[in-house]
């Protein structure tokens, strides 16, 4: 039924990648036949950028842009928009960082409605990053909102994790090893030029070197995205890891296995409406043997 967009995205054709995601995202029919014939390797390398609200995400994906197509690359990005997909703020605001990449020939990007999803990520972010890979891309970053350590499910996606912090964020570093240090391939600590940024870096230092990753020893870099400073070495970590990282079967098996879980759990959900749940619950309330459990045994 697709066999032409298919045919156009495999090529590379920006039009038949905007449609085929569009596809995908409206569960249109036959979009599962779609992903069916996706190829199952790519050489794109996906990075995943998170952290917590305010740490310079989007300037820092803007700059990491602007230095890989100084190297002819071919880039992607999934800019994950927190608000309705109807309200267009964050593509305005956030984003309005980017707008100087939108019609460069080299340069895809697209954002995304999380509509609620609990880690920071829109529901079909996996297959929407699958179809982008197809495409031929050198890079596809993906940006999430920025909702904090919930935010763990972009390990699961990305071969490559970049959590970004900023000096500030002393006062939280104990936190850290319960959630964002766990999944942390790169350190990045943002806005370096602030008060206390030295002993920030090294104290975190200190922990990302008592947590080795698979062998790999997690980098902390500091940058000023806005002045492009850190960038170089930002991008000669990610190409170090994706090197050290490419022929470990086991995290090759992991990854995989995690976008397995997500994807089956979801399409098992599928059929589960909220309200539905609400309006059933709110009735059965009036009686007074009602048993929360007893009512889930009945949805399983």
């Amino acid at each position: 039924m697709y066999q032409p967009l298919a045919a156009g995205l495999l090529k590379g054709d920006i039009k038949s990648l905007a449609r085929c995601i569009s596809l995908v995202e409206n569960e249109a029919a036959g979009y599962e036949q779609l992903l069916e014939q996706l190829p199952a390797t790519s050489h794109t390398k996906v990075v995943g950028i998170t952290g917590p609200p305010g740490a310079g995400k989007s300037t820092l994906v803007n700059a990491l842009i602007t230095h890989l197509l100084e190297q002819q690359k071919k880039i992607a990005i999934i800019a994950v928009d927190p608000s309705s997909p109807f309200n267009f703020g964050a593509l305005l605001g956030d984003r309005i960082r980017m707008s100087q990449h939108f019609n460069h020939p080299q340069v895809f990007i697209r954002s995304m409605a999380s509509r609620g999803a609990l880690g920071g990520l829109s529901p079909k972010i996996i297959e929407v990053s699958d179809i982008i890979k197809a495409a031929g891309f050198d890079y596809l970053f993906i940006e999430t909102v920025g909702v904090g350590q919930s935010e763990v499910e972009i390990a699961g996606i990305a071969d490559t994790t970049i959590v970004v912090v900023v000096p500030e964020a002393g006062d939280e570093i104990q936190t850290m090893k319960a959630g964002l240090m766990e999944i942390a391939d790169i350190f990045v600590v943002n806005k370096s030029d602030r008060d206390h940024a030295d002993i920030f870096v090294k104290n975190l230092r200190l922990l990302a070197h008592s947590k080795h990753n698979g062998g790999w020893e997690i980098p902390v870099i500091k940058s000023i995205a806005t002045q492009r400073e850190g960038i170089h070495e930002i991008t000669t970590a990610i190409q170090q890891h994706h090197q050290e990282t490419i022929h470990q079967h086991q995290r090759h098996t992991l990854l995989l296995t995690e976008k397995a879980y997500q994807l089956i759990q979801y399409r098992r959900m599928k059929d589960l409406s909220k309200q539905q749940l609400q309006s059933e619950i709110q009735a059965l309330l009036e009686e007074k043997s009602f048993n929360l459990y007893r009512y889930i045994n009945t949805k399983s």
